[in-house]
């Protein structure tokens, strides 16, 4: 399966987008491997949170720091270990409520 279609956890990337800081740039969207940020009316919108995988290519790339997201953390990383190597993601958590 192409890793571009496939999703991450539902609701838990901590990818965070202030629009008041946007300027438009289109960089978000351009560097995004999964799509996850839209143009609309010149600014940058989050069209697919839980396709981020939390990568930090967009947050790199923001000229404003308009991006918050806490690239490789320990459950986006067991996520794309997981899809890499075709096993059930595992973050070595003891499975509390910051877990995976």
């Amino acid at each position: 399966m192409e890793l571009s279609k496939l999703k991450y956890l539902d609701s838990v990337a901590t990818l965070k987008l202030e629009v008041d800081k946007c300027v438009g740039c289109t960089l978000c969207a351009a560097v995004c491997p999964h799509g996850v940020f839209q143009m609309h009316e010149g600014l940058a919108e989050i069209e697919d949170l839980n396709s981020c995988i939390e990568c930090g290519a967009c947050a790199r790339n923001c000229p404003t720091d308009a991006i918050q997201v806490e690239a490789g953390v320990g459950c986006a990383s067991a996520i794309i270990k997981g899809w890499l190597t075709g096993s059930d993601p595992s973050c070595d958590c003891d499975g509390g409520s910051s877990c995976c």
